[in-house]
């Protein structure tokens, strides 16, 4: 089974990249493209949409990149509802660096869980 997974993070540095505190003002996506629970290709893909977008546009942009998979650490609730109407899956409050994340992803080890921010995103970058 082929799965894409996306993940927001900080810079273009593979899979040494950190994971994005909140998913849709992240400044690109890791895309790891993965086939029999191996990773079989990558690509940072900017986010067009880091300093702003209307609602739904980030969950649209990643189905139209054909993602099936979110895992991140931050995301809104309206997001969620438009990432899971998309059918994309969402594995929310993780983060650190993208090896060790997808690695525990691919074992089955990596759960969902819930993640609050100690401030909302409008807030901090206002």
């Amino acid at each position: 089974m082929s799965i894409r997974v996306a993940l927001p993070v900080h810079d273009h540095k593979g899979l040494d990249d950190h994971i994005f505190e909140h998913f849709g003002h992240a400044p690109a996506f890791l895309i790891i493209n993965v086939s029999e629970g191996k990773i079989i290709d990558l690509k940072t893909v900017d986010n067009a949409y880091m300093d702003g977008h209307a609602p739904g546009a980030v969950p649209s942009f990643l189905a139209e990149l054909g993602v099936n998979v979110l895992i991140c650490r931050g995301v809104g609730r309206r997001a969620l509802l438009f990432l899971e109407q998309l059918g994309i899956e969402v594995v929310r409050g993780t983060g650190g660096r993208v090896r060790d994340v997808i690695e525990e992803y691919l074992s089955g080890r990596l759960k969902s869980r819930d993640y609050e921010p100690s401030r909302k995103w409008h807030e901090e970058h206002s």
